[in-house]
């Protein structure tokens, strides 16, 4: 991934605030309880909404705002603008401003900018406030339409509605996200000419925009009137940005700097900043800074998450640091947290980068062993790491295991390992191994003429019939071509 671009999205990310869900902490069932757990997209909460009110149950609007926000946080946005929708087709409550903004949003992220423009533009006069001005604004920005946003900005600048730093944010996201990252310090050089204060957001999109084009001084002077701000209170996410850039600059000694104003100021309750700073120490190849805050992150945090495990693998294994790594993947296996392949398959990959295939091999065996699932890519790996080196059994070995464990619907398994494997069988190993791997990989995906010309060259090559080959090849609707008349004529006279 561009690392630019990488850099954006964890900016973007981090800067997201933080809700938890709303939970009903009484034994009898409630609206929130019914619907939480419809959690296939396609699938309508009205039946649900209908079914409660008509067993007598109440609604209150407060309720079903919060189930809302719950839906949102957890991007089930269809099924939260049902709601929205259902309130105010029921007359649960009459819209206000706050609630058709939250429908606006909600219509722009399901069906687009052009159905949200029809929302607004049905909207009585004294509903078109800053809320539904700047939810619109959102659908703009979300959709890249930078000319309807900018005009849309103007018009609410024009009217007083454009107050609030959250719109400039909008649109410096969006040229971010456009890669436009030139554009960046004069929205917020707008901002503050339209006496709007900028926010942490504010001041740190564009820090990215000079860093991200390696801009260091940009960096230095904007993160300067950053600080020198009364009312901002700096924190750990700006600090580590700045790290960011001086890592990637080769500007250790800054980058220390920033990394500890970035440590002094963590939520030391939550993992996430622990990780952040994890990883850069890791990028800087810093394994005793990595190790320390990961202690510090053991002890702080009430309890250590999948997340948290994976990033300190990811960091352990970028150091090479195989042994501390299984030492982790340990402490993991034994804290009591959901299985999930995604934490020792960082280290399968990690083992799999530095050519130690026998090593991702005997990780993936052991999970097996222990009755935990793997997956199709993770062997597909190892299985193409041995090919490389030539050693074509194991690789067979493995590909064999990977069809075995495939469950993924719709993933197809690597087509020019298979074609590999196939080519090295009809002209290297025994009808019986060739018949095992060509029954395996038909169970996964459809039968092909790859299949039936490594059979056909392993049968030739041994000297046996292939009749019964060529009627299998009849039934299952394979045409012989140019290569198939090339191996039937390999056979003895």
């Amino acid at each position: 991934m561009d690392p630019k671009l990488s850099s954006v999205k964890t900016l973007i990310r981090n800067a997201i605030t933080s809700r938890s869900y709303y939970t009903s902490r009484t034994k009898k069932p409630t609206l929130y309880t019914k619907i939480s757990p419809l959690g296939n997209p396609n699938q309508s909460v009205v039946p649900e909404l209908d079914d409660w009110v008509s067993k007598g149950n109440k609604v209150s609007v407060g309720e079903l705002q919060r189930i809302i926000r719950d839906l949102r946080k957890r991007k089930r946005f269809s099924q939260a603008l049902q709601i929205s929708e259902w309130m105010n087709e029921k007359g649960v409550c009459k819209f206000r401003p706050s609630e058709h903004a939250v429908q606006l949003d909600l219509i722009g992220r399901v069906r687009g900018f052009v159905s949200a423009e029809e929302y607004f533009s049905n909207l009585g006069d004294g509903d078109k406030d800053c809320r539904t001005y700047g939810a619109l604004l959102n659908c703009y920005v979300r959709q890249l339409q930078t000319e309807k946003s900018l005009g849309h900005l103007r018009k609410m600048q024009e009217m007083g509605f454009a107050s609030s730093p959250l719109d400039y944010n909008g649109i410096m996201c969006l040229y971010t996200n456009g890669g436009q990252h030139e554009k960046v310090p004069g929205v917020l050089a707008e901002m503050k000419e339209n006496n709007v204060s900028p926010d942490n957001f504010s001041y740190r999109i564009c820090i990215n925009s000079y860093g991200v084009r390696s801009d260091l001084e940009g960096v230095e002077k904007v993160l300067k009137e950053m600080e020198g701000q009364p009312y901002i209170v700096m924190d750990w996410n700006t600090y580590a940005v700045v790290a960011d850039f001086y890592i990637k600059a080769g500007q250790t000694n800054k980058a220390i700097d920033a990394l500890k104003k970035s440590e002094e100021r963590l939520d030391t309750e939550k993992g996430l900043g622990y990780n952040f700073l994890i990883s850069l120490y890791a990028n800087m190849g810093s394994k005793d800074e990595v190790l320390r805050l990961w202690g510090l992150e053991k002890s702080a945090c009430k309890r250590c998450i999948n997340r948290d495990y994976i990033c300190m693998l990811v960091s352990l294994v970028r150091l090479g640091e195989f042994e501390e790594a299984e030492m982790v993947l340990k402490e993991w296996e034994m804290s009591g947290n959901c299985y999930d392949f995604r934490v020792p398959q960082t280290v399968v990959v990690g083992y799999s980068a530095k050519g130690l295939y026998e090593r991702a091999e005997a990780l993936l065996e052991d999970l097996m062993e222990k009755g935990k699932a793997t997956t199709l890519k993770s062997w597909e790996i190892v299985a193409a790491g041995y090919v490389a080196k030539g050693e074509m059994e194991k690789a067979l070995k493995c590909m064999e295991v990977a069809l075995s464990v495939w469950t993924e619907e719709g993933r197809k398994p690597n087509n020019s390992l298979i074609t590999i494997l196939l080519s090295w069988l009809g002209d290297e190993c025994s009808v019986e191994d060739a018949e095992v791997f060509v029954g395996s990989l038909r169970k996964v995906i459809p039968v092909n003429k790859q299949m039936y010309h490594a059979l056909l060259k392993a049968y030739v090559r041994r000297g046996e019939e292939v009749d019964r080959i060529l009627d299998r090849m009849k039934t299952d609707k394979i045409d012989h071509d140019e290569e198939t008349r090339k191996i039937l004529d390999m056979r003895p006279t």
